[in-house]
């Protein structure tokens, strides 16, 4: 297909940087997906969250144009992943968790090679990219560390002017200060109108750079869209210290998951009963109040844990997403 056909298909397309309806693939007697649903809207960040074997990989290669799905339907910019591979892989970057270099180029040449394949390299930004990610670009791959052969992934693909990147555990590898310079990046592309999509296992990370986020299990979609929506359909914690007995917390409205230890109490309430309680609780005289929203944490233990069956599988989950780095 020309780029001239594409871009024509492009004007008559949904809004959408990426849009997956009923996505399925097998492997054999394995299903990796099972009618997955995943949007990502033009200029926002998305996250992908699941832990390892939910299908999420296998979704990129899709996007990606290295597997043919068995069913469903996946749009990319506008085009077919599959079809349309040659011309849109000109229009967006990838940059996988582990980066895997030519061990005789330099950094800089391998950040050279990547750009050329969408066209071509941006000098300036490509310098002001090494020096904020502190990456030297004369040594030779082989002697990279793993964060540095990240940073020569997440230099081309930032360097490029990608309408959409597709990041895979970008921050693998990298220490604290590099994540934050990864952070700022990542605002800087959102705020000139490009699109991500941010598979991640850092929960801080996808809460601070995301816009909307899609959760799946078990090559499935169990919970979409925008953060803040989503935490309104879930219950916000309470701590209190009453000047009396917690227990008689027990009878108030409203009130969930109650935990009281003399004058100390936690629970749970939800967000159309919160106003209620907390009249209800002044009553009491507390003395001090904590109120923490729910988490992206806790939405995703919601879909990894919390059954008797699940909970060593929300666990294990809980630990990789947290750990991993």
């Amino acid at each position: 297909m020309s780029a001239h056909s594409l871009s024509a298909n492009n004007q008559a397309a949904p809004a959408a940087a990426i849009e997956v309806s009923g996505l399925r693939k097998n492997f054999g007697k394995t299903t990796a997906l099972a009618g997955l649903d995943l949007r990502v809207e033009r200029g926002t960040v998305a996250g992908f969250l699941g832990p390892n074997g939910s299908g999420k990989s296998t979704t990129i290669r899709i996007l990606l144009g290295l597997l043919r799905p068995d069913g469903g339907r996946a749009s990319l910019l506008g085009g077919d992943p599959w079809r349309d591979a040659v011309e849109l892989h000109r229009r967006i970057a990838y940059v996988p968790g582990d980066v895997s270099l030519w061990p005789n180029l330099t950094g800089g040449q391998a950040i050279d090679i990547l750009a050329r394949l969408r066209g071509g390299v941006d000098t300036a930004k490509r310098n002001s990219l090494l020096e904020r990610f502190e990456l030297d670009p004369s040594k030779k791959a082989r002697s990279y560390s793993k964060g540095n052969r990240q940073k020569v992934a997440l230099v081309a693909g930032l360097a490029s002017d990608a309408e959409l990147l597709i990041l895979d555990e970008p921050t693998s590898g990298l220490d604290p200060l590099m994540e934050q310079v990864f952070t700022e990046c990542i605002r800087e592309v959102k705020a000139e109108g490009r699109s991500v999509l941010l598979s991640s296992h850092i929960f801080a990370e996808v809460e601070k750079l995301c816009d909307t986020v899609t959760i799946i299990r078990e090559g499935r979609t169990v919970e979409a869209g925008r953060l803040d929506d989503l935490r309104h359909l879930h219950r916000t914690t309470v701590s209190v210290v009453l000047d009396r007995d917690a227990s008689v917390l027990a009878s108030v409205p409203g009130i969930n998951d109650l935990v009281a230890q003399g004058s100390k109490a936690t629970f749970t309430v939800g967000a159309t009963e919160l106003g209620g309680v907390l009249a209800a609780l002044s009553a009491y005289a507390p003395h001090t109040l904590v109120s923490s929203p729910p988490s992206l944490e806790d939405l995703f233990l919601r879909h990894y844990g919390g059954t008797a069956a699940n909970e060593t599988e929300g666990a294990a989950a809980a630990t990789q997403i947290a750990g991993a780095r």
